[in-house]
């Protein structure tokens, strides 16, 4: 087993049900896309642009009914810092976890998210 980043991206609206929609919509994706289980994740790292202030991303991902229990997860969430020109009501995320040595990371941009990695999300 190896230490591995995944990284994924979602747009979303700036409504709790929204945010718990889509936080849900790509975590399911990335758990389920790279084989995760609770006991292979270190933690998850979200980051959300400023004008996101509904709810953040650790307690969307809490309410979306994962198929796992994700109360052992470690979960952190901060802001973006602000840049020119950056995609706005963008939410991303950072998983750490164990994986099969070898074996390649899937990373998943959703909902208008795909413009910040279109090398990723194309494949």
């Amino acid at each position: 087993m190896r230490l591995y980043g995944i990284r994924g991206a979602v747009c979303t609206k700036n409504t709790a049900e929204d945010i718990i929609k889509n936080v849900g919509e790509m975590c399911r994706a990335l758990f389920e896309k790279n084989a995760l289980k609770a006991a292979d994740i270190v933690s998850v790292q979200f980051t959300v642009t400023s004008d996101i202030t509904a709810l953040n991303p650790a307690a969307a991902l809490r309410r979306s009914g994962i198929a796992f229990d994700v109360s052992s997860l470690a979960l952190f969430c901060a802001v973006e810092p602000a840049m020119e020109k950056s995609l706005p009501l963008t939410i991303r995320v950072l998983i750490t976890a164990y994986m099969d040595d070898g074996a390649t990371a899937r990373h998943i941009y959703l909902n208008g998210a795909e413009v910040l990695r279109p090398d990723f999300a194309n494949k």
